[in-house]
């Protein structure tokens, strides 16, 4: 882990070269090891405080059999890039083993985390640069992900009589993912469909989409016709804002890819609430100029074989 530091530290005037310019980057890690655990954090400070982009990081914690050792690494690397980017999506490897079969093949079973995450990414970048009938842009992106800290972005695609509400399910309930979408205090989402896609089916989508979101949250929609879906629907959901990190426990036997992941209760603490003596200023959204770059960071089968061979 010190040496990924260190070598980051030694190259940070190259890093933010690179950077340089971009207003969004992903940074994409492996946790556990060295070389992500112990650059992720360094990369994400140039990213976020030395460069001004919207920061977004996409990590894998190892799976159990890899140890408590490499696990509590990651741990204290996540507890240090949490420190410096916007937003944090966490991909628990150990929870591969709810999707894929038992006689899924390795390759598969890295190839259903792959779309998962590369689908999530790449429908950050579309929400920002496909025009939409109702549209969202970079403002939108930067008003849900900026400071926002653990978050949850998501796809689901189906066709068929009940394909909304199908979709905004696989969008919301990724077994992939760490947290829930119970309790987001912004939430950006579109829904895609062929000349086809009706009033009712957007009203089905959102109201599973917001109906346990904060009631105070952020919430904005983007809608988009595009003809290449032929009858299928497809809806992209990024939410944010939670008030910390709900970890799982692994657990066995297969879950349901369009079943909501149930939040965690809360215990209730009686507080006292002072009033509030002036109300809360807030400053317009401004127009930003897109570009965006990803950091990938090896780092042994931690991080997805798509981020891997893409760059």
């Amino acid at each position: 882990m010190e040496v990924g530091q260190i070598a980051a530290e030694e190259s940070r005037e190259k890093i933010k070269e690179v950077l340089s310019g971009a207003d969004m980057i992903f940074i994409t890690a492996g946790e556990g090891g060295g070389t992500g655990t112990g650059a992720a954090p360094v990369i994400a400070e140039i990213a976020k405080k030395d460069v001004g982009a919207l920061t977004v990081a996409v990590v894998t914690k190892p799976f159990l059999f890899e140890g408590a050792r490499r696990r509590v690494q990651a741990e204290e690397g996540i507890e240090k890039l949490k420190e410096n980017v916007d937003t944090l999506i966490i991909i628990p490897n150990q929870r591969l083993m709810d999707v894929v079969k038992k006689d899924q093949t390795l390759l598969d079973a890295f190839k259903t985390a792959d779309s998962v995450l590369g689908q999530g990414v790449q429908s950050i970048s579309d929400l920002i640069t496909i025009p939409g009938l109702v549209n969202v842009d970079f403002a939108d992106v930067k008003s849900v992900m900026t400071n926002a800290g653990s978050a949850l972005m998501g796809v689901g695609r189906a066709s068929g009589e009940k394909r909304a509400i199908i979709a905004a399910n696989a969008a919301i309930s990724s077994p992939l993912l760490e947290i829930s979408i119970d309790g987001a205090k912004g939430i950006l989402f579109n829904i895609a469909g062929g000349e086809r896609l009706t009033l009712s089916e957007i009203n089905e989508a959102s109201s599973i989409i917001t109906q346990s979101a904060d009631p105070d949250a952020n919430i904005i929609f983007g809608t988009t016709i595009r003809e290449d879906l032929g009858e299928d629907i497809q809806i992209s959901v990024i939410a944010a804002g939670f008030d910390s990190i709900r970890h799982f426990n692994p657990v066995s036997g297969p879950s349901n890819f369009f079943k909501p992941t149930p939040a965690e209760p809360k215990p209730i603490v009686p507080e006292t609430v002072p009033e509030r003596t002036d109300p809360p200023k807030s400053s317009p959204a401004g127009k930003y100029k897109l570009q965006h770059d990803e950091v990938s960071i090896e780092d042994d089968l931690d991080i997805p074989t798509f981020l891997r061979n893409k760059y």
